[in-house]
């Protein structure tokens, strides 16, 4: 018999009050007075492994945005989604109350030396015993790139490139160690066999390492990859190297069409189509009826100041839409800079509602609204359409909306068998892998 396909849950977050949702740190029930407390992050970590989430991964932004306005000012007074503390200092926390959680960290190949980001990930695998996740990413922003001694953002295909070669790079460093180096032998006085560390010699365009790693084989032998390319460029790079892809497209058509292009695009890599998860993501707001979850909704959205949301958009896109308001100014005004899942989006709404650039741009995201059954109506809508292979969940009220989603939501799918009630696996890769 033929095992039912499982969809694959993966938390987006932030360290901080909420993720992607400009007003919801206003809400009277979100957590504000503990962003420093390692107990916050625990706290999220048994939630969401309870609700056996695949994995969490922290998105990241290597600066303070400063595109909306030409200056910092909105996006620190009205709520912005910075990263109050870098995820690798939390994730040991996180690691340290669960088992079987994936615990994910953003890290840019532009910016960041290969041994670097191997020995670093390394430790990570190594102290969760397999449970690392790495977000690839190439970054977007001349703040970013300025914060690390650029002039600005290189070009999108040249960021690939470069990407290309640390991954590389990367991999050689992690495979220095032969499984079996370690010997520890006291009798021989033995403790690591030489003959099996190697020296990894890797030389490219953009990166050169000598290697080895200091670290030995880790339990994934690599992290699992993440990355959320939606450019050309972009896609090839997913198709070679990742294992989940987050993808932000507005409609389940829009959802498809990225789902048959990425999985079409593997076989020129030798890589199966469940090689690769495409994980659409998605915010909801629950309620015991559809009235009240309405309701609830209403309020939420309520608390979004319309500059706030505008602020955000800017970062995204990569240009200041206080003042480009169309899509020919913003294209002109983003140089190398902009996410194009994020602009795609924004094009993507603007033909479908047949509303201006500005009024896309200035929406908030569409957020899952209804009862738990509602919810994982449409969750298995698109699962089972074939438009994915699970979802990212991102929180508006965090940790209350992922509270709200592990006790109510989780449990209806897996009542109608679209999602695991247990880990299978050790590892993250076990887990994405299992059926």
């Amino acid at each position: 018999m033929t095992t039912p396909r499982r969809m694959h849950l993966v938390a987006y977050l932030k360290t901080g009050p909420t993720a992607n949702h400009p007003g919801a740190w206003r809400h009277p029930e979100a957590d504000l007075h503990d962003i420093f407390e390692p107990s916050r992050y625990e706290h999220l970590a048994r939630v969401l492994e309870a609700g056996c989430f695949d994995a969490c991964f922290y998105a990241d932004t290597f600066g303070l945005p400063d595109i909306h306005g030409g200056n910092f000012d909105a996006y620190l007074r009205l709520g912005g989604q910075i990263s109050y503390l870098d995820p690798l200092t939390i994730l040991p926390f996180m690691a340290r109350v669960t088992r079987h959680l994936g615990l994910g960290a953003t890290l840019s190949t532009t910016f960041m030396n290969p041994y670097y980001l191997a020995r670093t990930l390394a430790s990570l695998d190594m102290v969760t015993k397999g449970r690392a996740a790495w977000n690839v990413v190439t970054s977007a922003t001349d703040l970013e790139a300025r914060n690390f001694g650029l002039d600005g953002i290189p070009p999108k295909h040249l960021r690939y490139d470069r990407g290309d070669e640390v991954l590389e790079a990367c991999c050689a460093l992690w495979d220095s160690w032969e499984p079996d180096a370690f010997v520890m032998d006291r009798e021989r006085g033995v403790f690591i066999d030489p003959s099996k560390v190697h020296y990894t010699n890797f030389e490219g365009q953009w990166v050169k390492t000598r290697g080895p790693l200091t670290i030995p084989r880790t339990p994934q032998g690599r992290p699992v990859f993440l990355q959320a390319g939606a450019s050309d460029r972009g896609r090839e790079f997913a198709a070679r190297w990742a294992e989940m892809i987050f993808c932000t497209p507005h409609s389940k058509a829009d959802t498809i069409a990225f789902h048959d292009d990425i999985k079409a695009r593997l076989d020129k890599y030798d890589r199966p189509p469940e090689a690769c998860k495409v994980l659409p993501s998605f915010a909801v707001t629950v309620g015991e009826t559809e009235s009240i979850a309405r309701e609830r909704h209403a309020y939420l959205q309520s608390l979004i100041d319309p500059e706030a949301q505008l602020m955000l958009n800017s970062s995204l896109l990569g240009a200041d839409l206080s003042k480009h308001r169309t899509a020919e100014e913003v294209a002109k005004a983003q140089g190398n800079q902009g996410i194009s899942g994020s602009h795609d989006r924004v094009l993507q709404l603007m033909e479908q509602e047949r509303i201006s650039f500005a009024e896309a741009a200035s929406k908030p995201r569409d957020l899952l609204v209804g009862t738990p059954a509602m919810i994982a109506d449409q969750l298995e809508d698109y699962f089972t359409s074939g438009a994915c292979d699970g979802f990212i969940i991102w929180p508006t009220i965090s940790p209350l909306m992922l509270e709200d989603f592990c006790r109510t939501v989780v449990p209806e799918l897996q009542r109608r068998g679209l999602f695991r009630t247990e880990y299978r696996g050790k590892t993250l890769r076990e887990n994405l892998q299992a059926p």
